[in-house]
């Protein structure tokens, strides 16, 4: 090519409709024949001649940053793009504009294709076209833009994703473009904007010629499991021109490619195609046919694999039978086990022996299934050691997968079972689609056991808990969220008559009830009522409002003159908040104060960019402070009046040193209850606090009274004077009241405070060896001193320490450490690190 090309690849999607598949991967990154999807694209483009390549990036960016890196590997420049929220696909493109100065293709990072990029690049440059769209035949266009081109190549006519009534051609848009650099003038900066939607009619609006190029070969985007198994059929059956990646070895009845160093016995038959990765161990008498092997895996003899995907870190046993299966990672597969007729085995899974799995059967991440057992359904729940549905008081799991309708009613019908007949519980839920429908098959449930339901709809969890918590016709709540670190899983969250998560007895009991279903059902003269008037809502909203103001000094905040910024993160106190800042007449700018779904299932990106603009705005407009209230509206982030993001324990610190100097002037001793893994390092300091650190678990409220304030290291704060749970609204008033009283600034706190090494890390551990942990650091902790309250905690010294505590549901140890400098804090990790490394491999 005399012209310079540039590229972009669109690798942003969440994976959705390939579940569970893309459970920890982007889907652009699911391996086909053991390489990422987008690398035999990228391959594919860099075979055309294009050295400069654009990633455009919003679902998990870091794994495929972290993979490609610059890629000098491959011998491109790579850059990449991370749009801020979901801008369509012509929006997102447009994200990249400061790259694209000359003529670029677009290609997704999901597809699989054998079309000839060249020749595409050579029409485009000969119809002279400022936009070429890449056409092809399908047998069924109803998932794609069909559409017409004269006999010049000219786009005439197209309609997005047509019913069979709407279809007037099998020609289909690919979603391979060729695009000429002044095309962007025509897309927004910063609104949501699709190619098909939106800029190729404005374009034909506008007269500009769009031309399709009618590519033939081999094309199939690449977005169900289904999909993701025909096209490995179709490329070791050999329906396209794909490049697999290996060293080739003729055998009798097939052809192995082999990627890296394994041990595979002369006995084992290849038929047809089969590609092995590094690492791998193949027994006697083995047979693959068709079958691609990732790297790291053990595969037993006499084993039958047929049509299958087998990806990385995995164990399988002898005499193992598997037809048109894909096994994700870090999967372990016992002897005997038979899955003839299809199988997703998802990540971390265990099969026991002899199990049989008797039709094409999905099975979630985490899953074990016992030896012998006969599968013939979807395993999306629970797993054999749990025999539980609570994970640390609430229930999360995928919505409308592993948490259904029909299970939702189940835990209504269940936790009903458990309050007395025409008792009150209040519900609540926030901002997305799905917890409305969860929430709504729960509350049928209830009503099947004769309970009432008062339900406030979206509403902050801190609002539904204080209105328990204050009306004693209230004996129990529910709240429903979507799960901000999977967007596509949802937290349902019990509560007592005192408006605490479920204690773990309360949560056996539920459990108990829930797999016996031994449910109360009672005469349909007795079902209950659903209280959801518009008039209860505000209500219960102005009754929180109204004891929040009336805890707060206002006067002292106002008097003060405090002006402060607070981000809401499109969460669900956008409806209260303001109006409590308001009310108290505080200067503030709010930001983000509206409901976003799409930003909320990548808060953790739109997190950096809020720290990074309250920090700005505090900053340069000289305000007080900075406060994020994380979505739920339970945790919050601390910004000095320097624009400082105070980390995790730097804001328990400064909470701490407010809390010391109020006691100090009200000549008393207050009380704060702390978690067992909370640093300690400055307790000393705090001359005027009596802290007690301990199991942050099973809470009773009586406990709970006896303190001022429950705190975490993660922003969550309860002032119990207000209430027992954790609120970042109050928390914000009280900080501020705080502040204003002792006339300081949050920079002032963070000036005295002394720094020193905190870190929480997670070990995988497998819940086998969890006893043997636990054993071993008791042994080494004798002679030292130690506490067991909650695992096991080790001094080192006075200020260094080390605490252990095995993830209840996850196989996982969870390690803190605390130590006066990083050097010191780095050698107790790596010390203990290679400690528990022998001791799980001398098991």
């Amino acid at each position: 090519m005399a012209k310079k090309i540039k590229a972009v690849m669109m690798a942003g999607g969440f994976g959705t409709r390939i579940q569970p598949l893309t459970n920890s991967v982007p889907k652009p990154m699911l391996p086909i024949v053991n390489l990422p999807m987008m690398e035999h694209t990228l391959n594919k483009l860099i075979e055309t001649g294009i050295k400069e390549v654009v990633i455009l990036l919003y679902f998990k960016p870091e794994i495929i940053k972290n993979y490609f890196g610059d890629g000098s590997k491959w011998g491109v420049t790579i850059h990449y793009v991370l749009p801020d929220d979901d801008y369509g696909t012509a929006g997102a493109v447009g994200f990249g504009r400061e790259y694209l100065d000359t003529t670029f293709m677009i290609v997704s990072g999901d597809l699989v294709t054998d079309f000839d990029f060249k020749k595409i690049l050579e029409y485009h440059k000969e119809k002279r076209s400022k936009l070429t769209i890449t056409l092809t035949s399908v047998e069924n266009p109803l998932q794609f833009g069909v559409v017409i081109a004269n006999e010049e190549g000219k786009i005439e006519k197209f309609l997005e994703k047509p019913s069979w009534g709407e279809v007037f051609s099998d020609t289909i848009n690919t979603g391979i473009y060729i695009i000429e650099p002044e095309i962007l003038d025509y897309i927004p900066v910063g609104e949501n904007f699709d190619f098909a939607k939106d800029l190729f009619p404005l374009l034909m609006q506008e007269g500009i010629d769009l031309m399709g190029y009618n590519a033939t070969g081999y094309w199939r985007d690449v977005g169900n499991p289904d999909s993701y198994r025909e096209v490995h059929d179709d490329i070791l059956n050999r329906r396209l021109e794909f490049k697999i990646p290996g060293k080739k070895i003729d055998y009798p009845d097939g052809t192995l490619y082999l990627t890296g160093e394994s041990e595979i016995d002369p006995s084992v038959e290849i038929i047809d195609t089969v590609v092995i990765g590094g690492n791998v161990s193949i027994g006697k008498r083995t047979r693959l046919h068709n079958v691609v092997i990732g790297d790291n895996v053990t595969l037993g003899s006499e084993c039958r694999i047929r049509n299958s995907v087998l990806w990385h870190d995995i164990t399988i046993g002898k005499k193992v039978v598997l037809d048109n299966a894909v096994i994700c990672n870090e999967t372990q597969i016992g002897d005997g086990v038979s899955a003839k007729a299809g199988l997703i085995l998802a990540e971390g899974c265990k099969v026991g022996k002899l199990a049989t799995f008797e039709q094409d059967v999905t099975v979630w991440p985490g899953k074990e299934i016992e030896p012998a057992a006969i599968v013939n359904n979807n395993v999306v729940w629970g797993t054999r050691y749990r025999n539980t549905i609570f994970e640390n008081g609430s229930i999360t799991g995928k919505s409308n997968i592993e948490i259904s309708c029909d299970m939702a009613c189940k835990i209504g019908e269940a936790f009903g079972s458990q309050l007395p007949m025409g008792s009150k519980v209040l519900v609540g839920r926030d901002y997305d689609k799905s917890p409305r429908m969860i929430k709504r098959a729960f509350v049928g449930g209830l009503l099947a056991t004769g309970v009432e339901v008062l339900d406030l709809r979206d509403v902050p969890p801190a609002v539904l808990r204080y209105n328990i918590q204050r009306d004693d016709s209230i004996v129990a709540g529910a709240y429903f969220r979507k799960n901000l670190n999977d967007p596509a899983s949802i937290d349902i969250t019990l509560y007592n008559e005192e408006g605490l998560r479920l204690d773990g007895n309360s949560a056996k009991a539920v459990e108990k009830t829930f797999f016996k279903e031994d449910f109360r059902r009672v005469d349909y003269t007795e079902i209950g009522k659903i209280h959801d008037s518009e008039f209860y809502r505000k209500e219960e909203c102005l009754s929180y409002k109204a004891a929040l103001e009336n805890s707060i000094d206002h006067k002292i905040v106002k008097s003060g003159g405090f002006r402060i910024a607070v981000d809401l993160m499109f969460g669900i106190t956008k409806e209260v908040f303001p109006q409590i800042m308001t009310d108290l007449q505080i200067d503030n700018i709010i930001l983000n104060a509206y409901t976003d779904a799409r930003k909320l299932a990548n808060i953790q990106h739109h997190k950096i960019k809020s720290k990074q603009d309250i920090s700005a705005i505090v900053k340069n407009l000289g305000l007080d402070m900075g406060i994020l209230i994380y979505p739920h509206g339970q945790r919050l982030t601390l910004v000095t009046d320097r624009g400082e993001i105070l980390d995790k324990v730097e804001a328990l610190t400064a909470v701490l040193k407010l809390m010391d100097m109020q006691a100090a002037s009200e000549g008393k001793k207050m009380r704060v209850f702390l978690p067992t893994w909370a640093p300690d390092l400055m307790d000393p300091s705090y001359r005027h606090l009596m802290i007690k650190r301990g199991k942050y678990a099973n809470f009773k409220a009586s406990t709970l009274k006896r303190f001022d304030l429950i705190a975490t290291i993660d922003g969550n704060y309860a002032f119990t004077e207000f209430s027992l749970h954790r609120d970042a609204m109050y928390a914000s008033l009280k900080i501020m009241e705080l502040l204003t009283r002792h006339n300081l600034k949050l920079s002032d706190i963070a000036k005295g405070m002394t720094h020193f090494f905190y870190q929480t890390c997670r070990i995988p551990c497998p819940q086998s060896m969890k006893g043997k942990m636990m054993r071993k650091f008791l042994e080494y902790a004798k002679g030292k001193r130690a506490s067991t309250v909650d695992g096991v905690k080790i001094w080192e010294n006075d200020s260094d320490w080390i605490l252990m505590i095995p993830d209840q549901y996850s196989e996982h140890l969870n390690l803190y450490i605390q130590a006066a400098d990083k050097e010191k804090g780095m050698m107790l990790h790596d010390t203990y690190g290679k400690m528990i490394e022998e001791w799980m491999q001398n098991s």
